[in-house]
Order: structure tokens, then C-alpha cells, then sequence
């Protein structure tokens, strides 16, 4: 796979983000330097979270997480991302991710680049 850039794009969750904090009106910002990436994301029931990823070899996104919900809530966890370019040039990463606060549960997510 060619080298993505995550450099200043903005992400939407797509599959798996109908209930819980995280819903289709959290915004992801991702920035990149070098095989560094992080970001922000906030909206649904999340005021505030933050990524920070590595990329490995094989282009995936091997992050931790974690976000402050509206409730007054902390949640943090780890996340394998999957990048796909999509025939009109955005990026799809597939999630599988863990939460590690909590009860420990596990899943699979899909966010997509919004479309400027």
C-alpha cells in the first residue's frame, strides 16, 4: 500500500456508530508527522477526545484513545486501524478496538473522510 497522509482530514463514522458516545455527529480531526498521527474528535455524546497512532509497516493505524463523555464520564482504549483509498481518492479505515476502561469490551467500526 502507498503511504497515506492523515495530514489535516476530517472523519465521520459510518458502520457501527448508531448508539453509544461515538454516533454519525462525532467529528474526527487527524493530523500527521511522519509515522505520528493524532487527533481530536468531539460531537454525539463525546465533548472531547484525543487519538495518538503510529503507523506501522503495513500502513495501519495502531492507536490508544480516549475521550471525556457529556455525562462527566472518562473512557480510554486501543484501536487497530485499516486503511482502504476509496475510488474517489477519501480514506475508509476499518476499526477493530478495545476499550480498556470499564468492562472491557470489544468491536469493530468504520469511519470514512468527509467530503470537504
Amino acid at each position: 500500500m502507498s503511504e497515506l497522509s492523515y495530514e489535516d482530514k476530517y472523519f465521520v463514522g459510518v458502520v457501527n456508530y448508531d448508539d453509544g458516545d461515538a454516533t454519525k455527529d462525532t467529528l474526527f480531526h487527524y493530523r500527521q508527522k511522519g509515522d505520528v498521527v493524532w487527533g481530536t474528535y468531539e460531537g454525539g455524546n463525546i465533548a472531547h477526545g484525543n487519538i495518538v497512532a503510529r503507523v506501522l509497516e503495513d500502513g495501519r493505524l495502531d492507536m490508544i484513545w480516549q475521550y471525556l463523555n457529556k455525562d462527566g464520564q472518562f473512557h480510554w482504549g486501543t484501536c487497530l486501524s485499516t486503511p482502504e483509498v476509496l475510488p474517489d481518492g477519501r480514506i475508509r479505515l476499518s476499526e477493530v478496538w478495545r476499550t480498556l476502561s470499564g468492562d472491557g469490551v470489544s468491536g469493530s467500526s468504520v469511519i470514512e473522510q468527509r467530503n470537504s
